[in-house]
């Protein structure tokens, strides 16, 4: 613990000269008495390490010195490319080899560039979950992000929408997908296959035993998710709820329910009625699922189909004409 300490206290000094010790003693979580004894350690070990006094004091290197501490770890340098997402290395385990590579890579840099990186990080921030929605980590997602890291085939259960029972499968997991806070792992089944799953409902997961499994070098994550994901999410949908909805509850219900959907049933929409409501087929992923969307809308939807929905918004309605219509008078 302490020599990792000592290493990153001589990268501090060296990629941001005349840190005090306060400030040091911040950036490493320890007491100014601490920060000043590890300067002593670093001195006896050999790295040219001195407090100055004054305007322009604080902890220096001797001029034209520069630590060997640079070089980067693989782990360090592939979390580089997920810098501008904190929450998702935070979830994959990944944020305090993320802090080292980019120390050590601050420490590297000539005084200029490391301005106009440190500029960017003030500028730009990339905040990935959606808004209203807390985000939570999947149990299962930095074990998973091993196995993607290490090129491990993994057996998996999955719990499937709408099903009591988990399908088990065999998966080379070829990389993870962060979509409005929502993980994703895409990968390639026994039979050559690609397929996504949502992480969340992964629920067990065990590395398999033998060599790691030989990626194809003709695969590109990026342009995967690019072509398939509005396939994978409309296979999510997997029942149809029949709506009649008016003209604001028409341009509400892209806000409220999935876009693939929505953009299905809008297609296919009927004319207005005489009361100027439309019907449309919308797909939903489950009964469930659709009430709790379709409820935001209120008044400006009525459900026609199926059956089982229906009966939850006939009881929703009077759960809610008792509570606030109990004598109808003011």
């Amino acid at each position: 613990m302490r020599a990792a300490r000592l290493i990153r206290m001589a990268l501090l000094v060296q990629s941001s000269p005349g840190l005090t010790a306060d400030a040091l003693a911040r950036e490493l979580d320890v007491s100014r008495r601490t920060v000043i004894r590890d300067a002593q350690a670093l001195q006896e070990a050999g790295v040219p390490i001195r407090a100055e006094r004054g305007r322009a004091g604080g902890y220096h290197l001797a001029p034209g010195h520069r630590t060997r501490l640079t070089t980067l770890h693989p782990t360090e340098a592939e979390t580089l490319y997920l810098s501008g997402l904190p929450s998702a290395l935070r979830d994959l385990g990944l944020s305090d080899a993320a802090d080292t590579a980019r120390l050590k890579l601050s420490a590297t840099l000539l005084p200029s560039l490391r301005a106009a990186a440190e500029s960017s990080v003030r500028r730009f921030h990339l905040d990935a979950p959606a808004w209203f929605r807390e985000p939570s980590t999947p149990e299962l997602l930095p074990e998973l992000a091993r196995a993607v890291w290490s090129d491990r085939t993994v057996r998996i259960s999955y719990a499937r929408p709408g099903r009591d029972d988990a399908v088990t499968r065999l998966l080379e997991p070829y990389g993870l997908v962060l979509k409005a806070g929502v993980w994703y792992v895409v990968g390639r089944v026994p039979d050559a296959s690609w397929r996504t799953y949502r992480v969340d409902r992964v629920t067990a997961l065990s590395p398999t035993e033998g060599e790691p499994f030989v990626r194809d070098p003709g695969f590109d994550l990026t342009e995967y998710w690019r072509a398939n994901a509005a396939v994978f999410a409309r296979t999510l949908l997997r029942t149809t709820a029949t709506l009649r909805l008016t003209e604001p509850g028409l341009h509400r219900l892209a806000a409220v329910a999935d876009p693939a959907g929505v953009t299905e049933a809008l297609a296919a929409a009927s004319a207005p009625d005489p009361d100027g409501r439309v019907t449309v087929e919308l797909p939903v992923e489950s009964e469930e699922i659709a009430f709790a969307q379709l409820s935001e809308l209120g008044a400006e939807v009525e459900v026609l189909a199926p059956d089982g929905l229906r009966e939850r918004f006939r009881a929703h309605a009077r759960a809610l004409a008792a509570l606030y219509g109990v004598t109808g008078q003011r």
